[in-house]
């Protein structure tokens, strides 16, 4: 009774948009995609006076998420709790970051589980849907911004080869396909664009795509049904942010070009700008990749005025803990750079 009392006092609280009303000068930009690609944008525009709303794919299916999807019969929380983490500001809500993003080394049970999945699930099953928990989550904590699905719905992701084979949950992709190449991926059952994710679309001034797993996080974001009509009625400029490497199965060999080519099918429109990396990887850093056959995306659009072309690689190292059994990415954009880059042309 007493977590049904507080939710109630949760509920009435004003949204985050209006509690925390920016100058009319202040910007609002839409994130679409999810995982850490996602996130890496949000901690670097999370510093500037602007308005985030970032729409996250639920279509994972591994590891902790996927766990507790199978236990509770809920979203998966993974992809949304990492970009609710990435509001956190870095000097002042530290911790608040590090409890959302702690995973279980140990005990039965708990061993690689993530304490920020618990949490948004124990909301999610007292809170009555995924959006009220990650309401309630954002005022807990006191972050500046939004985080939604991009749809209410509890969808799977059916995976189909170049070889007409089809096989169904997204955890597929971290798993490799015995050589088999994704073809395109689609939602089960179809799902509708949440009607509150949409009105954010509508009124962003600013909607970044990417980066993140192309078939994992940026399609599952993208397919739902309405949101190519939402993008058409979009007055805000569209950005895409390249992925730094090619995944194998994914997009093996694919360059810029055919990244950009899928975003534009899906979404129903040219993307404004396309943010390409120029900087260098460290040999090591390359080996490692090499030995999954993933290697740097190659830049063939040299003479596209749209792109805007940066040293946009992390100099800080990515570590993975060791219950954590998912492919996981070594390189990192760096958020400085993407945000200053979005905040530059919006």
């Amino acid at each position: 009774m007493k977590f049904h009392g507080l939710i109630k006092k949760l509920r009435r609280l004003p949204s985050i948009p209006e509690r925390c009303k920016l100058s009319i000068t202040h910007k609002h930009i839409v994130l679409i995609g999810g995982g850490t690609g996602t996130s890496t944008v949000v901690t670097g525009l999370q510093k500037y006076p602007v308005k985030i709303t970032a729409l996250i794919s639920v279509a994972d299916s591994g590891g902790s998420t996927g766990r507790l999807r199978d236990e509770f019969g809920f979203q998966p929380v993974g992809d949304l709790r990492q970009s609710l983490a990435a509001l956190a500001h870095p000097r002042n809500q530290e911790w608040v970051r590090n409890v959302l993003l702690y995973r279980f080394e140990k005990g039965k049970g708990l061993q690689g589980h993530n304490l920020g999945n618990l949490l948004l699930t124990a909301l999610q099953d007292m809170a009555g849907s995924t959006a009220e928990a990650l309401h309630i989550a954002t005022h807990l904590f006191h972050l500046h911004g939004e985080v939604l699905p991009v749809t209410e719905q509890i969808v799977d992701l059916a995976i189909t080869y170049t070889d007409g084979t089809t096989v169904v949950g997204e955890d597929h992709l971290n798993f490799g396909a015995d050589g088999r190449m994704v073809k395109s991926i689609a939602l089960i059952p179809h799902a509708s664009f949440y009607t509150k994710a949409a009105t954010a679309l509508y009124d962003a001034d600013g909607i970044v795509i990417g980066p993140g797993d192309y078939y994992g996080s940026m399609m599952p974001a993208l397919v739902v049904d309405g949101i190519k009509d939402a993008c058409a009625r979009a007055h805000g400029k569209i950005m895409y942010i390249v992925n730094l490497m090619t995944r194998h199965n994914q997009t093996h060999g694919w360059k810029v070009s055919d990244h950009v080519r899928g975003i534009e099918e899906v979404i129903g429109r040219k993307v404004d700008c396309i943010i390409v990396n120029t900087g260098k990887i460290p040999q090591h850093i390359l080996r490692a990749y090499a030995k999954e056959q993933e290697y740097p995306v190659q830049d063939d659009m040299k003479r596209d005025v749209r792109c805007i072309k940066k040293n946009l690689v992390s100099t800080e190292s990515s570590t993975q803990a060791s219950s954590d059994i998912l492919h996981r990415s070594l390189l990192r954009h760096d958020p400085d750079t993407i945000a200053r880059i979005v905040m530059e042309h919006i």
